[in-house]
């Protein structure tokens, strides 16, 4: 009698605060911006998969998909029910969930976690085709199963961020027993949908897995993806009610009032991705191998015309880490003015740049010829044009070099460019993530070749300090020396909106990462 009194109240309650119940059931239906190259997250370097392919995986760790700002302190269980470290925090264990079933019916073991890491380490034989990840983990030893239902993580050296890098939407846990090649084109998962179809060019879809461990989840019978390359088609598809969401973080800042006017009724959230957009200068090809040349280049951007043309003034400049206040480790902007070609004074930076070039042999009459590669979506092509007006302050013509998705990441992985506009997208709002992937010498994200054995050591110094204050002043050091190097100028870090129609219930936007909030297990849509 008592139960039933309490749950009339409760009722009573939820029916006074006008808070609608979860709903179960329809498709929810998604603009793709491009189609990827395959459907292995382990082996792509982008959120055109990672975003609809998070559905079907699940990690060990994650952060909380309704926590809007990525931090060691929002990360919950998982596969994982806990996890401990040992003394000096070079071991991580982890107790793993009793009955989880991968979507063909095999059983979740340690094995596969075991499996998972071997291949993100080199160790396997069964080899990632692209291992863009690797180099977060060059600090893993080893990874020793005990049991089924039991793994611990060895590391070299303490590194306390390692548990961020393992709740990063990447970090998916892959099944032991399907092999790599099989994972690119028919991918198996513990997640909460299964992929039914990608065809490309055209659509990625998934089912509801009625076997999810998460009792009652998901909510959704499935999620489809449409392949949609064009903008504009994009929004007035939206706008005309044929999509719930939007591709996350596609929608330009100008481009927002359009979806407004178009569709009033739509939610429109901006914020920052955690995406820099920078320019690539491969420092191995001629004349691109003079480190003068380079700083010309740096020394020619006009960041805040960048930031004026492509958002109204609401994207951020900033060094390697993103900004404050969405970024927890991106320098103060006092100390980012000091740096070369952050200050007010464009044209003096300009006349520098132009100094540098005429001792090298240019000038008015004999000018630098170059293609600018870039790939051939909008977030891409747009400051690339931008970027190709302000080269020639410093006699460089540049020629525009649209590359298609499927090819782009292996062309500029290979190094086959010589100058190249590109966006570096962060993963985990960590230090470790940053620098190791994009800037330790030989990294298979760094691009552009830049190496410095003594930022190695210091990169490698601050992921082992456990005192966060002082690791926090560590990077800023380190971020500093990266920006005077010319190692990867940072053009901007850009904020964009993911918009969707209100019936799309529980969908939360992070403020720091695009890559760790595409679970979808608990979002829902309310019946019309």
């Amino acid at each position: 009698m008592r139960l039933a009194f309490l749950l009339l109240i409760a009722m009573m309650s939820l029916a006074a605060t006008g808070a609608p119940a979860q709903q179960t059931g329809g498709i929810l239906r998604v603009t793709h911006r491009d189609s990827p190259a395959s459907m292995s997250i382990h082996e792509e370097g982008t959120n055109s998969v990672i975003t609809p392919m998070m559905a079907v995986f699940n990690n060990l760790v994650i952060y909380d998909q309704h926590v809007k700002q990525n931090s060691l302190t929002s990360i919950v269980p998982e596969l994982a029910t806990s996890w401990s470290w040992n003394e000096d925090q070079t071991r991580l264990t982890f107790k793993l969930r009793d009955g989880v079933k991968w979507h063909d019916g095999q059983p979740f073991t340690a094995k596969d976690v075991e499996c998972t890491w071997n291949k993100l380490t080199g160790k396997s034989a069964d080899k990632f085709r692209l291992n863009f990840r690797a180099s977060w983990y060059a600090n893993l030893a080893e990874v020793t199963p005990s049991g089924d239902f039991e793994v611990t993580f060895h590391l070299k050296r303490p590194q306390p961020a390692f548990l961020a890098l393992l709740a990063a939407g990447y970090s998916v846990v892959y099944p032991c027993h399907v092999p790599s090649n099989t994972m690119r084109t028919r991918p198996i998962g513990t997640g909460p949908f299964k992929l039914t179809e990608f065809k490309a060019n055209d659509s990625i879809r998934f089912t509801r897995n009625p076997d999810y461990w998460k009792p009652g989840l998901p909510y959704l019978d499935g999620i489809e993806y449409t392949i949609i390359p064009n903008r504009s088609t994009a929004i007035l598809a939206f706008a005309a009610n044929k999509f719930d969401v939007t591709f996350p973080f596609e929608i330009t800042i100008p481009l927002v009032k359009d979806v407004m006017a178009q569709a009033p009724q739509a939610i429109c959230e901006v914020a920052s991705a955690n995406v820099s957009t920078n320019l690539l200068v491969n420092n191995e090809k001629p004349p691109f191998d003079n480190p003068a040349i380079r700083r010309a280049m740096a020394l020619t951007l006009d960041r805040a015309a960048f930031i004026d043309i492509l958002s109204e003034g609401k994207n951020d400049a900033g060094g390697a880490m993103l900004p404050p206040p969405e970024g927890i480790w991106g320098m103060p902007s006092e100390m980012l003015r000091t740096l070369p070609g952050y200050g007010a004074d464009v044209e003096q930076n300009r006349e520098a740049g132009r100094r540098i070039m005429r001792e090298l042999g240019y000038g008015p009459d004999k000018r630098l010829a170059i293609k600018v590669s870039t790939r051939n979506i909008g977030p891409y092509k747009d400051p690339a044009v931008v970027l190709i007006d302000q080269l020639k302050q410093v006699y460089i013509d540049g020629e525009l070099e649209v590359i298609d998705t499927s090819i782009w990441f292996p062309k500029v992985t290979r190094k086959d460019f010589a100058v190249a506009l590109n966006l570096t997208g962060s993963a985990v709002d960590d230090p470790d993530q940053q620098f190791f992937e994009n800037y330790a010498c030989g990294a298979t994200r760094n691009y552009n070749g830049y190496c410095n054995k003594e930022i190695d050591a210091l990169i490698a110094r601050q992921s082992a300090e456990l005192d966060q204050d002082k690791r926090r002043r560590m990077v800023w050091e380190i971020d500093r020396r990266l920006q005077e190097d010319v190692a990867r100028p940072i053009i901007f870090h850009g904020r964009s909106a993911t918009c969707w129609h209100p019936r799309v219930k529980n969908i939360t936007i992070m403020i720091n990462s695009l890559y760790n909030g595409w679970r979808f297990d608990d979002v829902w849509l309310a019946k019309e």
